[in-house]
């Protein structure tokens, strides 16, 4: 609400503050509620080979009578073949829910399956890991939380020689940590995080990849920034592990940069940055000069190919800039990104133009990376001028009320930054973009429009007059009655009338 603020905005005075406190206010609370947005979801891995050899056969469900004699053949049967066939036929029912629920309430099953997982038979464990993986899939908590037994042996094939098999391990851990609370303490002693340092040195990248599924499972709980995520002091958690510096090198522009990888650790990264545990840290190991490069990297990709799958990438990486933008410490470590402010504002300007053609929903995440970079940056306020940017960012004006509001409050930005800024503004096609937007029934929008104008006439003693002669008092007066602008309205027009 506006309401109160009567007489804050002076002619002469220097209201600037309190508006800059305002937007601060709006800021933080967008930034608390993107964190809040997380991405919980479970994988299923099945062998398109063995699929397309099964034909695609309708799922059977499986009674109990029939568990456990596939399971008595499994453990007891007298050829291999005879014990791996009906693993299959196991596992094939249990991707029915109704047969899963039956296997868990089924005394002993569990453990038949986890004995059968620890044998020593690389193609008995590999079927059985399969059937664990469809438990793991259930949309049940109590079927995720009877794989309990499992997990110890889990974390321990990670460490195994076959890439297949701890593919396998990663992504049924993966689905079982997002389901279960219960799961997770169980893990976290048991050493899930030293497991998965471990397990990023890899060199196989669909190993690389299901990592990167299984710890964005991990940090996405709801205690991970009390029990997960810190300290630096322990390897058992993950500040405290190599995993952020691995993370940091495999997000590296260059050739051997993968997108599936990439992606999976960018959300990685996001969610470690959300937790708010200390991003500081992560400053310090270079997360914006990397995150930086790869921006670059990203605009020159785009460019370069039609590929869709860019965006996949694109979007958790100007998330993290973003919010790791807003930390003191982003103002102490040389500036932001160290990198040229040409450079990154041309590569986020050619990404804002591949979001509006490919990806409009996307759009509102590039303004707030722009947002992030002008609020306390004259520097990039200068560049975003000299770079003729003003005019492509009032273009954006017409996608939508949301992207609106961010496009007026990047020109907040500018304009707030003094006298020189504001003359460069205005009028140009400010002022008619201004009366458009003014027309607009969105509130927000308005609101935004009125915060701009406060900050032109304030520091551009032309602006009122050019404003009145343009009707723009008429187009204020359409708004006096809406209660959350009517006190602002009321201020902005005897500015207009006696600035």
């Amino acid at each position: 609400m506006w309401r109160g603020r009567r007489g804050l905005l002076r002619p002469l005075g220097c209201g600037v503050e309190e508006l800059r406190c305002r937007r601060r206010e709006r800021e933080a609370a967008l930034r608390k509620a993107r964190r809040e947005q997380q991405l919980v979801s479970k994988r299923l891995l099945r062998d398109e080979a063995t699929e397309e050899a099964e034909g695609g056969r309708v799922v059977v469900i499986l009674g109990e009578a029939q568990i456990q004699e596939f399971l008595r053949l499994a453990q007891r049967g007298i050829e291999e073949k005879e014990r791996e066939r009906a693993l299959v036929s196991l596992r094939r029912g249990l991707q029915h829910p109704e047969t899963q629920q039956t296997f868990i309430r089924l005394e002993g099953s569990i453990r038949t399956l986890v004995g059968l997982l620890t044998s020593n038979q690389a193609l008995l464990q590999l079927e059985a890991a399969r059937c664990l993986h469809e438990l793991s899939h259930s949309q049940q908590s109590a079927v995720a939380e009877a794989c309990l037994p499992a997990t110890s042996y889990l974390l321990t094939y990670l460490s195994g020689h076959s890439p297949d098999f701890i593919e396998l391990c990663l992504y049924t851990l993966g689905n079982l940590i997002v389901e279960s609370e219960a799961v997770r303490r169980q893990l976290l002693p048991q050493g899930i995080v030293p497991a998965l340092a471990a397990c990023i040195q890899s060199p196989h990248l669909t190993v690389l990849e299901a990592l990167g599924y299984a710890l964005s499972q991990l940090l996405q709980a709801k205690e991970a920034p009390e029990k997960i995520i810190p300290s630096a002091s322990t390897d058992s958690l993950v500040l405290g592990s190599t995993l952020p510096q691995h993370i940091l090198q495999l997000l590296q522009p260059g050739p051997k940069l993968n997108l599936g990888v990439a992606v999976e650790f960018a959300w990685c990264l996001h969610y470690i940055i959300c937790s708010q545990v200390n991003n500081a840290l992560l400053i310090t190991q270079g997360a914006l000069t990397t995150l930086g490069l790869l921006l670059l990297d990203l605009a020159a990709a785009v460019q370069r190919t039609e590929d869709a799958g860019l965006e996949l990438l694109v979007c958790p990486v100007v998330r993290c800039l973003s919010n790791l933008l807003t930390e003191a410490a982003a103002e102490t470590v040389g500036g932001p990104m160290h990198l040229q402010d040409e450079r990154v504002l041309a590569a986020l300007f050619i990404l804002l133009q591949f979001f509006l053609h490919k990806q409009p929903s996307l759009l509102p995440e590039g303004l707030w990376l722009l947002n992030n970079l002008t609020a306390n940056s004259p520097s990039f306020c200068t560049s975003l001028i000299s770079l003729d940017l003003i005019e492509p960012l009032l273009h954006l004006l017409s996608v939508s009320n949301v992207v609106s509001v961010l496009v007026l409050t990047v020109l907040c930005n500018v304009a707030e930054k003094g006298p020189a800024y504001c003359q460069y503004l205005w009028p140009g096609l400010l002022l008619p973009t201004l009366l458009d937007t003014l027309a607009l029934s969105d509130t927000e929008v308005v609101g935004q429009s009125v915060e701009l104008l406060q900050l032109l006439f304030l520091y551009q003693p032309g602006a009122a007059q050019a404003f009145l002669q343009q009707s723009g008092l008429q187009a204020l007066k359409r708004h006096e009655e809406v209660a959350q602008l009517q006190d602002r309205v009321h201020a902005l027009q005897q500015t207009a009338l006696h600035g």
